[in-house]
């Protein structure tokens, strides 16, 4: 059963949204009535390795702007031994689910609302969905975001708490995890401050994504509009946010960065700056909470001249390979990752076979990648070369209205 639509008036179009991918294991889960008792916060509780359900397909779920003809979140289904992807239809009626994340215990996706205006006021909304065992979505109650257009969100690592990034507001917010898995209002919001160099993009900040360190205690913030990472300690007691120490840390004026992304070893992390067209690797210090710049390579291919933008960047599982997605020349940049020191080393590109790639995802088994094209309405399936790292397309894809975000889970059978 989907859930009912968005409660919104107005279309913001100040903001520049976003499109993920995050793999998920679902449960049974009916709808709650209400909201947990005000001192009752949601525990992580991931499914038991015995217990959870095995299969050789993932659902894929699909985030997207509803301008068009799209009314939401879509499903979509995986195949790992056929090779093949197939849309099984509308998952959850939203207005603008931009960008997902699911709750550690697998029951919760948490959907942004990417608008201006919500309940009357200048912020956004964040939904909290119950996953339905056909892998529909149920919606559970919906939050003002702490700001306009939010753009992207995290769940903590104890389950505890959602943290969102409103790009149009230049703010990040926290909002309490209820028992239900419905969420609270926002306890904190951080407003940026400040401009860079850009003079269209730089003028005011904007916030554009929000992760979890390994250690899941520091968020680290990347802001386009102050061409900064800023670091806030999360108190798992309060949900509270506040600066780190070091508080931030810049990259290249102008570069103005997007999306970010931890090796899965937490030594490394990467940035890719959208208006730049670059991505800068860094050293990190985990005990520190220390971002340290190694290196800012281009995501283009030598001699382009086009007008160009990136958008989304991950890093493979195995740890060996980066990918980083270019909207103008629509395509997928490949890098080897150096294990002993983290810098990056261009390995071509791949097209999307599609118009405006605002997202890709990496199934957990990293055998495909998924892209999804924005402008062009479709999302693609590439096969990933295990010993090189090169993309190949499957001869699969399938057809929704503004695909702006993927996310995979474990299909149940």
């Amino acid at each position: 059963m989907c859930c009912q639509p968005l409660r919104s008036g107005r279309w913001w179009s100040g903001f520049i949204g976003m499109g993920a991918i995050l793999i998920i294991y679902t449960g049974e889960i009916g709808a709650a009535d209400g909201l947990g008792g005000p001192d009752a916060l949601a525990a992580a509780e991931p499914a038991s390795p015995s217990t959870a359900p095995k299969s050789d397909a993932f659902w894929v779920y699909l985030g997207t702007y509803t301008r068009k003809s799209s009314q939401g979140i879509y499903l979509a289904e995986l195949d790992l031994r056929a090779g093949t992807l197939r849309l099984k239809g509308l998952a959850a009626a939203l207005t603008n689910p931009s960008f997902l994340a699911i709750h550690p215990n697998g029951r919760w996706m948490y959907a942004v609302g990417e608008m201006g205006d919500f309940q009357g006021k200048k912020q956004g909304a964040v939904s909290a969905l119950a996953i339905q065992p056909d892998g529909t979505l149920q919606l559970l109650n919906q939050q003002p975001s702490g700001g306009a257009g939010p753009c992207h969100l995290a769940v903590d690592p104890t389950g505890r708490y959602v943290v969102v990034a409103n790009y149009g507001g230049g703010s990040v917010a926290s909002l309490p995890i209820a028992e239900d898995g419905r969420l609270r209002e926002p306890v904190s919001v951080i407003q940026h401050t400040g401009s860079s160099v850009h003079p269209q993009r730089q003028q005011a900040p904007h916030a554009h994504s929000v992760n979890f360190d390994p250690t899941g205690k520091l968020v680290v913030a990347a802001d386009l509009g102050l061409d900064k990472l800023l670091v806030y300690r999360l108190d798992l007691a309060s949900g509270k946010l506040a600066p780190h120490d070091p508080a931030w840390v810049k990259v290249d004026a102008g570069a103005g960065p997007r999306h970010f992304a931890f090796h899965p070893t937490g030594r490394f992390a990467y940035v890719i700056n959208e208006l730049a067209s670059t991505i800068t690797a860094f050293a990190y210090q985990a005990d520190r909470g220390r971002l340290e710049p190694l290196q800012t390579i281009s995501t283009l291919p030598e001699g382009f001249t086009g007008t160009n933008t990136t958008a989304e960047v991950q890093v493979h599982p195995s740890g060996r390979f980066l990918y980083g997605s270019n909207r103008g020349h629509d395509s997928l940049a490949i890098f080897a990752i150096d294990p002993a020191t983290g810098t990056l080393t261009p390995k071509g590109h791949v097209s999307t076979q599609g118009k405006t790639p605002r997202n890709f995802g990496i199934e957990p088994t990293g055998q495909y990648l998924v892209a999804a094209n924005q402008d062009s309405d479709n999302v693609v399936l590439f096969r990933i070369d295990a010993q090189t790292g090169q993309l190949t397309p499957a001869g699969q894809q399938i057809q929704v209205s503004m695909p702006v975000c993927v996310k995979f889970l474990r299909a149940h059978r």
